[in-house]
């Protein structure tokens, strides 16, 4: 697959082969829905918590004796039953994350990666700028005309990260943190020639 390489100027600057096994695969939405699905479990925070009959305060005495009083026998005052009594099966604190085979993963990047290729979204980049300079980073993204872009970069330079933090839209990420759920956020998937030998290396 060839595509055309840009500066960070939106200025040509030569061209590139990409490797058809990364993004030039069948793009599958299934499994992409599995990845993110996945994802978005494992960043649930799982603190929700109700009290049940054994946590409330109240007093453990019988309410009344059991039987002459006409009305249904009673326990505890902190049953479910009663207004400031326990809930029933409510909520506790746990992991929403479950495991995912790697296998699974892997093709979930690969087919987010093939599917942006597909649909005329990707973007090479010959490399970024440095630059600590909001103003500077934003005058760029509006000159590729980009409203929400991901940058997935070899190492991320820590003065341009600051620098686009308030660039709205825009995001960076490293090799190592590229993602399904990130990169089908974005509307532009933008990645520098380091960024895929990068992507090479890790999904080979």
């Amino acid at each position: 697959m060839k595509f055309d390489i840009y500066d960070f100027d939106a200025k040509a600057a030569g061209s590139t082969e990409l490797p058809e096994d990364i993004f030039g695969i069948a793009p599958r939405k299934d499994v992409m829905a599995r990845v993110v699905h996945w994802q978005l479990s494992k960043r649930r925070s799982g603190n929700h918590k109700t009290k049940g009959m054994g946590e409330v305060s109240g007093t453990t005495r019988k309410p009344f004796k059991q039987k002459g009083t006409g009305n249904a026998r009673q326990g505890s005052l902190r049953a479910p039953q009663f207004r400031t009594g326990g809930v029933v099966h409510g909520p506790v604190v746990r992991d929403h994350g479950y495991s995912l085979n790697k296998k699974v993963r892997r093709l979930g990047l690969l087919s987010a990666l093939s599917q942006k290729a597909a649909d005329g979204k990707l973007v090479i980049l010959d490399a970024v700028a440095s630059m600590d300079k909001t103003k500077d980073v934003a005058a760029r993204v509006k000159k590729f005309g980009w409203s929400s872009a991901l940058i997935v970069d070899a190492a991320v330079d820590q003065k341009f990260l600051i620098a686009s933090r308030n660039v709205h839209g825009l995001d960076i990420l490293p090799v190592i943190g590229a993602n399904v759920y990130d990169i089908l956020q974005h509307d532009i998937l933008v990645i520098t020639k380091a960024g895929i030998d990068g992507l090479k290396e890790r999904l080979a």
